[in-house]
């Protein structure tokens, strides 16, 4: 009997609607470590000689050439 007491799943699955995030690393944002948009607070060190210098805001740390190797700096 179609509709019965509505006491059952609801048509068509009901499930995977919506675009919620879900657990675990949705969304981002600032001050997460070394990914873009990291606050402009912290170092740029080299990951091949351990270099290191003080981040300058504005300028992204995977723009600057290690002063020692050449290598491109990251943010730390």
């Amino acid at each position: 009997m179609p509709g019965g007491d509505m006491t059952g799943p609801p048509r068509g699955g009901g499930a995977g609607r919506g675009r919620g995030l879900g657990r675990g690393m949705g969304g981002g944002g600032r001050m997460r470590g070394n990914q873009p948009g990291s606050g402009p607070a912290g170092e740029c060190v080299c990951p091949s000689c351990n270099a290191r210098m003080t981040h300058q805001a504005g300028i992204p740390c995977y723009t600057i050439s290690c002063p020692k190797c050449g290598v491109k700096m990251v943010k730390g």
